[in-house]
């Protein structure tokens, strides 16, 4: 026994610990995102279980996206005072048990009421995790690294749409089931994660911990009106809200696909697993979001406004590529009475068998490389204009623009199908109205180059105050015993 824990103590702090870490953390941040997502590919299926209207339903994913974007601040702001790794633990637990209660749910006061508990859990991953990880990359890779983070929460989106409509579509209340188990399995691999040091990655730090010195601010009521001040966080903040708009409403993608099986001719059920796929399939262009990663790495180290303009350039040229894959007919033929697998096996040959998916696969793929450029240059630049102390929250605030726009598109998008339906019967009122709201991302792109003005100077002020901390503490102590969380 005692030689165990002699290799498991030496094994602490080891870049094999290390890598585990990384990997607890970026698979965490997927299965938050699997959860988040579950509810739209079934939408029909539970609200005619629940006897409500599907967007009754689709009201309780718009205030669920709020709900875990409030509770991520708080998460955020107790994870830059306190120890993270707690934090990140508790939070997984509580959306686990939203999520069983979902699956439990006989009604519709109850089934909100789960989803509540399960946005407020998830709240914690994202926040927390995006500052932990962020101790974990140099400048110099921040934008790679990030693209990683950022595709595991994509990859979690196809999952959990994948999963919906795979285990979904005969019952609905399964692929809860699954999640729960996934996230108790995930709260467990938490414990054995290394606690990692704020701010170790910082280069202008580096002198300090080799000295065996600690990087010991933390975050203050006193440090807001600073960060405010940063007027490139304002800019990252405030596009969250107009981008969101956007990809909440692309939570219908999969009802969109459906709609177009539907009146092909296939049934609910198959039309389901038929839009789950399409839609999966169709996201897999956000791979490409570590070219937007490197591309942002690249330039960076010619210009500090790069990220910014990377991240502009993709959001507004992606626009008329997903204008186009809205109206794209979608054909896909399945056997008469066929199962889950043969409707899979279809939607895959349609690929290469029929011109209209492989032109609406391609349109898709332009679409998604361009925008999830976004993501990762958005995290690095959080990264990148803020004290290692600040990012949580300040991630935590762009969060909760992201979930306030992410709200309102997904909440309002339902709303103008309903009104465009009775012109236009489905599919055409919900590929019109997913276009509509593709107008949102030009102010987007507008901010994020405003963002590209502001962002040298934020960048550089950072470097001078870590700088400036780093020699005032040089002289003292010699070292300090542990790698404490930060």
């Amino acid at each position: 026994m005692t030689r165990v824990v002699g290799r498991l103590a030496h094994l602490r702090g080891s870049a094999a610990h290390r890598i585990y870490s990384v990997v607890v953390f970026i698979i965490l941040a997927s299965v938050d995102n699997v959860a988040a997502v579950l509810v739209p590919p079934l939408y029909s299926p539970i609200a005619r279980d629940l006897g409500v209207r599907e967007s009754a339903v689709g009201l309780v994913t718009a205030v669920s996206f709020l709900v875990a974007a409030f509770a991520a601040v708080g998460w955020a702001y107790a994870g830059d005072r306190t120890r993270r790794k707690p934090m990140l633990m508790i939070g997984t637990l509580v959306w686990a048990v939203g999520t069983a209660a979902t699956a439990a749910a006989g009604n519709y006061p109850a089934f909100f009421a789960a989803q509540m508990l399960a946005a407020a859990g998830l709240g914690a991953v994202a926040s927390v995790g995006f500052s932990v990880v962020s101790d974990l990359i140099s400048p110099r890779r921040r934008g790679l690294v990030m693209s990683f983070w950022g595709l595991s929460q994509g990859v979690g989106t196809l999952a959990g749409t994948l999963l919906a409509g795979l285990l979904g579509a005969a019952n609905w209340r399964q692929p809860f089931l699954v999640l729960t188990v996934v996230g108790v399995a995930a709260a467990l691999a938490y414990l054995l994660t290394y606690d990692i040091r704020r701010g170790q990655s910082e280069p202008e730090l580096a002198a300090l911990f080799d000295a065996g010195g600690e990087y010991d601010h933390r975050i203050g009521r006193a440090d807001m009106p600073g960060i405010l001040a940063r007027r490139t966080n304002l800019w990252l903040i405030l596009q969250g809200v107009t981008a969101q708009v956007v990809f909440g409403s692309l939570v219908w993608l999969p009802r969109l696909f459906q709609a177009k099986a539907e009146a092909q001719g296939h049934s609910e059920e198959v039309a389901i697993v038929i839009g789950s796929l399409v839609a999966t399939l169709f996201q897999l262009g956000g791979v490409l979001s570590i070219a937007g990663g490197l591309l942002g790495d690249r330039l960076a180290r010619r210009t500090p406004r790069a990220r910014a303009l990377v991240a502009a350039v993709g959001i507004l040229g992606g626009v008329p590529f997903y204008a186009v894959l809205f109206f794209l007919p979608l054909r896909i033929d399945v056997p008469s009475g066929a199962g889950t697998g043969a409707v899979a096996a279809a939607v895959l040959s349609s690929l290469v068998t029929e011109p209209t998916v492989a032109a609406s696969f391609l349109t898709a793929m332009l679409a998604l490389a361009l925008t999830s450029a976004n993501s990762p240059n958005w995290f690095a630049l959080i990264a990148d204009v803020n004290p290692p102390e600040h990012r949580g929250t300040v991630y935590s605030a762009g969060n909760l623009a992201n979930g306030i726009g992410r709200a309102i598109g997904n909440g309002l998008v339902g709303v103008t199908f309903r009104a465009l339906a009775s012109a236009f019967p489905p599919p055409i009122n919900y590929a019109l109205g997913l276009a509509l709201f593709q107008l949102f991302f030009i102010p987007t792109g507008v901010m994020y180059w405003l963002a590209s003005r502001t962002s040298p100077r934020d960048i550089e002020a950072v470097r001078r105050t870590l700088r400036h901390r780093a020699a005032a503490k040089a002289h003292r102590l010699p070292a300090r015993d542990g790698e404490t969380d930060g």
